[in-house]
């Protein structure tokens, strides 16, 4: 049963291959083979240009460029009154890709927009849980996030360490 879902995996990743060769080879060819290329490719494979989802690359594109350097604020969803961790990727994912995400990591959680994927796919603008009390947003660089930490603080970049890292992954669409 594993091997069958494994070999079903490689043959999406293998047609959504093959879909993005033809748009880069021949434009035109690809728009009209779109459709077909679309029905057999699962819906995370139509990312944006970093891996992730185009929301999640959105929103951490949002996040980098108005969040960062505000204060960590407790209940806070603004740079005026600062950002908590679901604040700002309820902000984040509002206002760079029009999905509005619940204020609260444990309603996030429950949200229909996000899916859950490993640890090992998780790629830019993925949300990354802390157990189920803490989010940040991945980034493109190796085990960094982006994020609003703890009090103290201002919004930014974090490595995990042995002692900070992330329990799940999530993607956005």
């Amino acid at each position: 049963m594993f091997s069958m879902a494994v070999a079903a995996m490689r043959r999406r990743r293998i047609a959504a291959a093959a879909a993005l060769a033809a748009a880069l080879i021949a434009p035109a060819a690809a728009a009209a083979a779109a459709p077909a290329a679309q029905a057999s490719v699962s819906h995370p494979a139509l990312t944006g240009g970093y891996g992730g989802s185009r929301a999640g690359n959105a929103a951490l594109n949002w996040a980098e460029r108005h969040a960062r350097g505000c204060w960590y604020s407790y209940g806070g969803s603004s740079c005026s009154r600062g950002y908590d961790c679901s604040g700002l990727v309820m902000a984040a994912f509002g206002h760079g890709a029009g999905i509005w995400l619940p204020h609260s990591t444990y309603a996030m959680l429950g949200s229909r927009h996000l899916h859950r994927i490993s640890l090992s796919q998780a790629r830019r603008g993925d949300l990354m849980f802390y157990g189920s009390g803490h989010v940040e947003i991945n980034t493109i660089w190796y085990h960094q996030t982006f994020g609003a930490h703890h009090s103290g603080e201002r919004v930014g970049w974090r490595t995990w360490s042995p002692y900070w890292y992330p329990t799940a992954a999530y993607r956005v669409w």
